[in-house]
């Protein structure tokens, strides 16, 4: 029961985030660029490969926690020629052998345009059954796995804090939102 009681903290924790983050566009498009910035700067090849893309999709924070039950959420913008053309968010729940928390950055670039196309059509996308997502890992050499490049979506994740490790987008579904 406790873990039960501990999952539930943990997933009403990760929607508080996700809640406050959506408060403020102005300071939420800072943390959007701030995320960029740092994709630029962290990710080999990366700003190569935003030039090349028909969109990129930019979580700042995605907070996950689970003991046994893991979710995860945060709030996104899609921006298409460097202007925000869309509001997201994503949200995942997972089960199995799990304990801890962690907020992460997420960036997904849509390398054709009809990669894109579909993904803005949709209204409640999900990662692994409507699009596969190319997680592309690049390690302390910061070399990247250049094997999945020329899939139509990559997928970055970067920028871990805490104590929960999970790099993939299996599960994880998006939607559209409004932000005021």
């Amino acid at each position: 029961m406790t873990a039960l009681i501990r999952t539930c903290a943990a997933i009403s924790f990760s929607f508080m985030l996700a809640a406050s983050a959506a408060a403020d566009v102005a300071a939420f498009e800072a943390r959007v660029q701030g995320a960029l910035d740092r994709f630029y700067s962290e990710v080999p090849a990366s700003q190569e490969l935003a030039a090349r893309s028909s969109g990129i999709l930019v979580f700042p924070r995605v907070y996950k926690g689970g003991i046994g039950v893991g979710f995860a959420a945060g709030d996104g913008a899609l921006k298409v020629n460097g202007q925000t053309v869309q509001y997201y968010r994503t949200t995942s729940a997972s089960f199995g052998f799990q304990i801890g928390a962690q907020g992460r950055t997420e960036v997904v670039l849509f390398m054709t345009q009809d990669a894109l196309d579909r993904f803005r059509a949709s209204q409640n996308w999900q990662a692994g059954l409507d699009g596969s997502i190319a997680v592309i890992q690049f390690g302390v050499g910061k070399s990247i796995d250049t094997d999945n490049l020329r899939e139509p979506i990559l997928g970055f994740i970067f920028d871990n804090k805490g104590l929960m490790y999970d790099l993939s987008f299996k599960g994880a579904k998006y939607w559209k939102i409004d932000k005021q």
